[in-house]
């Protein structure tokens, strides 16, 4: 097997919102979807939204569940500026923030925001290694 991850799908509870927080707050590329469902190209990966009632039953497990869920997703970013200017603009399209961006303990700088359904993004800048878009 060749690891990779093809696309995230999160469930979310108000499809027209999402699309709205990601298409025009954060500026993400929307490819055409089928009705019900949104897809956005990733720079090598796609993020997918779908309702989250349906995406249980599609998985066939229980839709019930909070808190936190166990993971996050990361933006890593080329500079601390860079991490502070998408931290203001996710802030800007609805996100709420979990953690100002900051040094931390690695030696990085790093902050997180919650998207419309509370999913965890982390945006950091690690100087010890840049991994990020490669097509820029």
């Amino acid at each position: 097997m060749k690891p990779r991850i093809s696309m995230i799908t999160l469930g979310v509870r108000d499809l027209a919102a999402s699309i709205h927080f990601y298409e025009e707050g954060l500026d993400f590329p929307r490819m055409e979807s089928p009705p019900g469902v949104a897809f956005f190209t990733l720079n090598g990966t796609w993020l997918g939204l779908y309702g989250r009632d349906a995406l249980a039953e599609d998985a066939q497990v229980s839709k019930e569940g909070e808190g936190f869920p166990g993971f996050s997703l990361a933006h890593n970013l080329a500079s601390e500026a860079e991490v502070d200017q998408v931290m203001a603009q996710a802030l800007a399209a609805g996100a709420t923030l979990a953690k100002e961006p900051q040094k931390v303990f690695w030696g990085g700088y790093s902050g997180y925001f919650k998207d419309p359904d509370g999913y965890l993004w982390e945006l950091a800048y690690n100087p010890f290694a840049w991994i990020g878009p490669h097509d820029d």
